[in-house]
């Protein structure tokens, strides 16, 4: 039982399911949505960017 909650879990985490129901709890404006995407996008380019020599 406890390995079938396990590997539940891990696939809801990965599937980003919890997160996406959290998200839309509450109403965020179009300029608010699109400056959190422009802020992830950052950092991606960011974490890019800092481990590409490697």
């Amino acid at each position: 039982m406890d390995k079938a909650l396990r590997r539940l879990k891990k696939k809801i985490d990965r599937e980003g399911t919890l997160k996406n129901v959290r998200m839309r709890r509450t109403y965020e404006k179009p300029s608010e949505k699109r400056r959190r995407k422009e802020k992830v996008a950052r950092f991606s380019a960011m974490l890019t960017a800092r481990y590409a020599d490697l």
